[in-house]
């Protein structure tokens, strides 16, 4: 989303907007909402209990949507719980449809269906699909890569934002698209020198590719040529069509078909790679309060104040009234349907502080009793952009809900990302590594060892998801910039010269923070090769080439992409990094030491070169006893400055200033 609330409104938010009740409609249960084909035909069936009749229309294309006629009218039949049905012989995959809904007060609403899983161009119509008829060849046989969470590494990206530079690799016709993730062997140069895309992923070495929305969504017009200016760009939060995968991402949007082929084809590719896919999903609002829902059942899928105008918690016009029993069914549904076909590896929920516990655990418990469904991913962001409208007794997902959340949930945590580079709202605003180490110090203490006892109804370390960059506000970088700069240039945000060393220092730093501390690290791509957008905070309607990852930029700055290589590798060989016990050595300054496992990791973010006493590094084993450490024992494995001094002398480590260095013990 595009504004996250901060922590401190989290903590003042006065109790919600009293909602309208939920009307009382019956819940249809059964599994064949939407449009089935068969050996004879097709079953259509939606959900509109209000109606009081609903006409289903069939057309050759998906175009023009607003003035072509039907090929063929049927009138529909009333069905169980509300629902109305009709099977059309003779009517199979690529047929497009919409019903026409009548009202006992005379309104008629034109609707695609919200149940569909295929569409045409610009999802105005919906299209009948066969779903065997859309799987790549080998689909059958591609499987979730297995990655103990001990090793995840999640990396956040942006279709379009992947490939859309011209020096990609990628070729042209296929920049931008879902199958720009197919190409496996792709570099700056065309020659191999630098590594670009998937190639690029596999040598930095993270483990998930969490891919902002890719369902069909609303902004952008996929009758226009991605190549013409007038095509324009969108980040994708505003659901048009949750079922249906988004069509300007495929070669030919006006295809239904081809959306689908092709999306599975970029899972595939990734999942060939070793790298589990999540899906960033959208469920708290919709396009617009004018959608296929409040078409069909007007009132229902949306949260109304008592005084029957739209709650707006999402800041983008409507809340999904998520508590409403078949609401709730469908964002199940959605959910287990995306992992069962298109084998999605983990959900990341926008604003999940605007969905209900309920509706998040069933979530949970669905996705569960999928075959292999246990592995699946679950986590989002713990708040809302405003309050919402609710009926007494609804608890949201949000920090205060936590404790009511399955254990297997997670959530980011914006602690850990204000601590390290100041507050995320007030650009100037510094953080432990931008100007107020002091201020914030036992803050980092606290994030390295995930926050335990400290964060309200976190139960374990894997729900916390540690960043200090995602998509929304500044990139690492430009925050950098502008606290540690006030008045950035030009200079500052192309990452060029000796004088933006503080700033690069303080980038070290700040991911070796995040890739020590127990936990889930998550990152934005481009973090890891200095990301700028020159000061834009929210991107999601800037130019594309103001998005899009600049793959020269990396290989100019490669060695912070090796130093962010570096600390995936250190990660994952120390499990303990993960969830183990971290031993907080007390200090009164702004330096941050503690011990994981036989590693011991220090931060000195100040000036001057600081030092550690050996002897407060000694663990007390499962007894109570403690093994004296001969300081000879304690070797620096790693060091953010390239030509570090870390030693150790007279039993204390050399920390040199600004520096993130860790010392692993030596048992010989």
């Amino acid at each position: 989303m595009e504004r996250p609330i901060s922590a401190v409104a989290v903590a003042n938010w006065t109790p919600a907007e009293q909602a309208m009740p939920c009307p009382d409609y019956p819940v249809y249960r059964d599994g064949d909402l939407g449009a089935f084909p068969d050996a004879k035909g097709t079953s259509f069936r939606v959900w509109a209990p209000t109606a009081s009749g609903v006409t289903l229309r069939l057309f050759d294309s998906g175009m023009p949507y607003d003035t072509a006629e039907p090929t063929q009218t049927h009138a529909m039949t009333p069905g169980a719980a509300g629902t109305w049905q009709i099977h059309c012989d003779g009517i199979g995959h690529g047929t497009y449809y919409d019903y026409l809904v009548r009202f006992p007060d005379g309104t008629v609403n034109r609707a695609a269906d919200p149940w569909a899983r295929a569409a045409g161009v610009n999802g105005r119509r919906s299209m009948v699909v066969d779903l065997s008829k859309t799987n790549p060849d080998g689909w059958a046989a591609d499987r979730r890569p297995h990655i103990p969470s001990r090793d995840l590494v999640i990396w956040e990206t942006h279709i379009g934002d992947f490939s859309n530079d011209e020096h990609s690799g990628i070729p042209a016709e296929h920049r931008s698209t879902y199958l720009a993730f197919t190409y496996q062997d792709t570099s700056v140069d065309g020659k191999g020198e630098f590594p670009t895309c998937v190639a690029y992923l596999k040598k930095l070495g993270i483990t998930a590719v969490q891919l902002m929305p890719f369902y069909d969504y609303g902004s952008i017009d996929e009758s226009i040529p991605r190549t013409d200016s007038k095509h324009g760009f969108n980040w994708g939060y505003d659901p048009l069509n949750y079922n249906v995968p988004e069509g300007s991402y495929s070669t030919d949007p006006y295809d239904g078909t081809v959306r689908i082929r092709e999306c599975k084809q970029m899972i595939q590719a990734l999942h060939a790679a070793g790298i589990k896919v999540i899906m960033d999903v959208v469920y708290n609002h919709m396009f617009s309060t004018d959608n296929w829902f409040e078409r069909m059942i007007p009132g229902y899928a949306l949260r109304r104040r008592i005084d029957g105008t739209f709650a707006d918690g999402s800041a983008c016009t409507n809340d999904v009234a998520t508590e409403h029993p078949m609401m709730r069914r469908y964002i199940v549904d959605s959910v287990v349907y995306w992992a069962r076909e298109y084998h999605i590896d983990g959900f990341r929920f926008d604003l999940m502080g605007l969905i209900d516990v309920d509706t998040m655990n069933a979530i949970r418990t669905a996705l569960d009793q999928l075959p292999g469904g246990a592995s699946v991913l679950m986590h989002g962001e713990p708040w809302a952009a405003r309050e919402t409208a609710l009926v007494s007794g609804t608890i949201l997902a949000d920090k205060r809900g936590m404790p009511y959340l399955s254990p297997r949930i997670g959530a980011f945590c914006d602690s850990t990302r204000d601590a390290v580079r100041g507050h995320v709202f007030y650009q100037w605003v510094p953080g432990y590594l931008t100007g107020a180490a002091a201020d914030y110090a036992d803050d980092i203490r606290h994030a390295e060892d995930g926050w335990r006892g400290t964060l309200h109804g976190t139960a374990s370390v894997g729900q916390v998801v540690q960043y200090v960059s995602a998509h929304d506000d500044l990139t690492l970088w430009d925050k950098l910039c502008a606290s540690m700069r006030r008045i950035p240039a030009e200079t500052d945000y192309a990452a060029e010269g000796e004088e933006c060393e503080d700033l690069l220092n303080a980038n070290l730093l700040a991911s070796g923070i995040v890739f020590t501390a127990a936990g889930v690290p998550f990152m934005l791509s481009g973090e890891e090769f200095a990301r700028t957008k020159h000061g834009v905070s929210d991107s999601f309607s800037s130019p594309a080439e103001l998005n899009q990852l600049d793959w020269r930029r990396a290989q100019r700055v490669s060695e912070l992409v090796n130093h962010y290589a570096a600390l995936i590798r250190l990660r994952r060989s120390n499990s303990a990094y993960f969830g183990g016990a971290r031993m907080i050595v007390p200090r009164e300054d702004g330096v941050v030491v503690f011990r994981v496992g036989d590693d011991c990791v220090a931060i000195n973010p100040a000036d001057k070169t600081k030092t550690q006493p050996t002897t407060d590094l000694e663990m007390p084993g499962p007894y109570g006893e403690v093994s004296k450490i001969a300081p000879n024992e304690w070797l620096c494995i790693y060091s953010s400055e390239k030509d570090s001094l870390a030693e150790v002398k007279q039993r204390k480590l050399t920390l040199p200033p600004h520096t993130f260095t860790v010392w692993r013990r030596n048992r010989g």
